[in-house]
């Protein structure tokens, strides 16, 4: 690729995690120095941010969503655009196919399965094409999930001779706030899928992002309170499962030596064993059920978008620190064999965690990944970086990796 004036672009600079992931960046010690700038729809926004960061010889690019020709330009000068402007089904497939059409590397944050379907019908053969290596859901959801089976799948190998043809996910602890932008990103998926029954079909297809993948299973979702074998546990749906399960299949599906055919996959939150996991089971589970159809509702999305942070904010700084999360993941061989591995942040997982996350695959992507090593296309973050940005991780944003049993 010819030389790019910048190493990233992050467009939408201004947002919540936008100002959270420039400071990352400011702060990141990479050799040589990083090229970078910021971009977004408003002057004078861009400049409250390149100001709070204190970096006077920080360049700015204006460029609206919607507007081809200026993000025509915008990529035109970087090697990867890292955008946190969502939610993204309402305006990000323009940048996905400026991208796609140019070549240029992309990173985003969204968690809209729908989206990102619609986006591999588009756009996934244009990038192949063209070799732009486009890599959705770098955060929170789904890297930690999405790694975190690409390691188990590694370390079953080094210790079994074997891949594990079922891994079970399950979230041990977490502490954290969400933003009014993924709240934002999480009523309109509703509100999209509340007059569409084509669309909430697919949103319930666990291959919905392998579109002409031909091994196919049944997959467990785990239940609303349900007494968990793999954990020992009383879990409750995990929230962001309905992403990054789809993700984690994704992987599976691109990887030229593919996990298992059929690979099970699901995840589930632990609340605690005995009767008192039981209760808080019951009583977590069905608080769940009952927000998810209220957002299913336009008289609930009506209500919830009034009492549920709007979209600019979210978690204060102190809150993002303090925050954490702790993963296991339960992986079993079709020969029987076992492993429990462990994957932790040492931040909120939404924001502070996410915005670490977000830079250091950048980053990889940007400086580590050759056009040659990996071809363009709709990508995730395992079949991208793989262990690349498994050592960024563990070296610069706080993520450990380990087998615990």
């Amino acid at each position: 690729m010819a030389e790019s004036k910048y190493d990233i672009v992050v467009f939408g600079a201004s947002s919540f995690v936008g100002e959270i992931l420039c400071n990352y960046l400011a702060g990141c010690k990479e050799e040589p120095a990083l090229r970078w700038a910021i971009a977004g729809r408003s002057a004078s926004k861009l400049d409250a941010v390149k100001a709070k960061l204190g970096i006077n010889d920080l360049e700015v690019i204006i460029a609206d969503a919607s507007d081809e020709a200026a993000l025509r330009n915008l990529c035109s000068q970087t090697r990867v655009v890292t955008t946190t402007v969502g939610p993204y089904a309402l305006y990000g497939e323009t940048l996905v196919k400026i991208c796609a059409e140019t070549g240029t590397d992309y990173c985003d944050l969204t968690g809209e399965v729908q989206w990102i379907r619609q986006m591999v019908d588009r756009y996934h053969s244009t990038a192949k094409a063209s070799g732009a290596r486009i890599v959705n859901c770098c955060g929170f959801d789904s890297i930690p999930s999405d790694l975190g089976v690409y390691y188990t799948q590694q370390q079953s190998t080094e210790l079994f001779g074997e891949n594990c043809n079922k891994i079970q996910m399950r979230v041990k602890a977490i502490k954290g706030g969400l933003s009014g932008g993924t709240f934002a990103s999480l009523i309109n998926v509703m509100k999209e899928a509340s007059g569409n029954p084509a669309l909430r079909k697919e949103i319930a297809d666990p291959y919905s992002l392998c579109p002409d993948e031909t091994t196919k299973t049944r997959q467990v979702n785990p239940g609303l309170a349900q007494n968990d074998t793999a954990s020992k546990s009383w879990t409750i749906p995990f929230i962001m499962a309905a992403i990054n399960t789809r993700v984690v299949q994704r992987t599976n599906h691109l990887l030229p030596q593919a996990y298992a055919k059929p690979f099970l996959y699901d995840e589930a939150m632990q609340v605690g064993s005995g009767l008192g996991g039981r209760l808080r089971a019951s009583a977590m589970g069905g608080g769940l059920a009952g927000f998810m159809v209220t957002a299913s509702l336009k008289p609930g999305r009506w209500i919830l978008e009034r009492l549920l942070p709007a979209p600019g904010e979210g978690p204060s700084p102190e809150d993002q620190t303090n925050g954490y999360y702790d993963l296991r993941f339960y992986g079993s061989t079709a020969n029987g064999k076992n492993l429990i591995c462990k994957v932790t942040g040492d931040r909120d997982p939404g924001y502070g965690s996410t915005a670490k996350m977000l830079g250091q695959a950048s980053i990889c992507l940007a400086r580590d990944i050759e056009k040659a090593e990996v071809s363009g296309g709709l990508l995730t973050p395992a079949s991208c970086f793989g262990n690349a940005l498994i050592e960024r991780l563990k070296a610069y944003a706080g993520l450990s990796f380990s087998v615990i049993e």
